[in-house]
């Protein structure tokens, strides 16, 4: 398995696949070809698709120049994945030169068929969460310990850098009011759902400071604000929100708030190794499913829980998602993405509860949850992975017309 760094990637929103990868790319081929004076990119698949809600142009156009010209192809997907790009160099006499087509393969990742030009260096020896757990049985450790013995003590410094970035994205979120960018006219809602939840009973007001801190980070991400993939910028506002809550409402240690994170960071790493975390590719289970995973086993593994309990935590954060679609209005990423954000923090403290009642104790393994997840994800007509073509945005284009 790959760095957590490359799990967690600290960027601008709305799209870890639709506008931090693109904007990587585009930056690789003017290193390319600093000289030239015109380009043009070709959008397929899915890219293309949701491409316009997603900002993918606005994001090329800020590394190439606004004279680059942008071609959508949503009706062609390419085998190899379905976000694919291709960016040419166009001449003086209007031929084009140099064609590269590279995939963003989802959370900020490229990858180019046929060509290791964006391996990079395997960090972690095992990659499924039951060898984890027995080298953590064997050796004494736990989850987080297994993240510093592969990535050394500097990862440290790293989680710190994200777990302050994802702070800030929720605070800036919770005084950030208006209405957020696209046709969609969708007016932020975590300031107003911040001062309801403190006007209620302690119960109730859990559920709703919680709802009101993914809101705020994902509406940040919808604004094109900073924030934290994790494992998407989709499904940014899970784990901060969680995360955040219980900071707060326990006093944990910093330092053990930043084991929680690089336990979170170990599941959304087996998920994205063994399975996916694109929409595009398999759906939105992918992204809030494994953010979900992922926010179960960080508050499993704050409130004491062993490596069998938070394992079970994360698997039934994802199980609970299984199937789930990725259909954005208007290929916007605020209906449904920013709502699912909210319920899915709230899942994940459930997940934690109700594993801890089980003592850990399951029938389903969360390696064998993520291999369901990726089939489930290759067995979903495209119309439902990041297409803007069935579900709620079909439906929400019907209401229009």
């Amino acid at each position: 398995m790959k760095s957590l760094k490359e799990l967690y990637r600290i960027g601008y929103g709305p799209s870890s696949s639709h506008t931090m990868g693109p904007r990587i790319a585009a930056e690789r081929y003017l290193k390319r070809h600093p000289e030239a004076a015109n380009f043009r990119v070709t959008l397929y698949g899915s890219l293309a698709a949701t491409g316009k809600g997603h900002l993918t142009d606005w994001a090329i156009l800020q590394v190439l120049g606004d004279d680059t010209e942008i071609v959508w192809h949503p009706d062609i997907e390419l085998p190899f994945h379905p976000n694919g790009m291709k960016f040419e160099t166009i001449l003086a006499d209007g031929t084009s030169h140099d064609a590269w087509t590279v995939f963003s393969v989802g959370g900020g990742a490229l990858a180019e068929e046929g060509n290791t030009e964006f391996d990079t260096p395997e960090v972690y020896d095992l990659n499924s969460l039951a060898e984890i757990q027995d080298w953590c049985k064997k050796t004494g450790r736990g989850y987080w310990e297994y993240v510093e013995e592969c990535e050394g003590k500097e990862i440290w410094d790293y989680l710190a850098e994200v777990w302050q970035t994802m702070k800030e994205s929720v605070e800036r979120g919770l005084t950030h009011e208006g209405v957020l960018p696209g046709v969609l006219h969708l007016r932020r809602k975590a300031p107003d759902y911040l001062i309801k939840a403190n006007s209620f009973g302690s119960s109730l007001q859990t559920r709703g400071l919680v709802f009101a801190y993914a809101l705020a980070v994902s509406e940040e991400n919808a604004g094109g604000g900073k924030i934290v993939t994790a494992p998407t910028c989709g499904s940014s506002g899970v784990v901060p929100a969680v995360l955040y809550h219980l900071e707060h409402t326990r006093n944990f240690p910093h330092r053990r708030m930043l084991h929680a994170l690089a336990t979170a960071g170990l599941i959304g790493n087996v998920a994205k190794t063994r399975g996916s975390i694109s929409g595009a590719e398999c759906g939105c289970q992918a992204e809030v499913g494994v953010a979900c995973a992922m926010a179960a086993a960080a508050a499993s593994y704050l409130f004491g829980g062993t490596l069998s309990v938070v394992e079970y935590s994360a698997e039934m954060g994802l199980e609970h998602h299984l199937g789930m679609t990725c259909d954005p209005v208007c290929g916007l990423v605020q209906i449904p993405c920013i709502e699912r954000n909210a319920h899915a923090a709230a899942r994940a403290l459930d997940a934690n509860i109700y594993s801890t009642f089980a003592n850990g104790i399951h029938r389903v393994s969360f390696d064998k949850c993520v291999e369901v997840m990726l089939q489930t994800g290759h067995d979903i007509p495209s119309v439902y992975r990041e297409t803007s073509e069935g579900g709620l945005a079909r439906e929400y284009e019907q209401e229009r017309t």
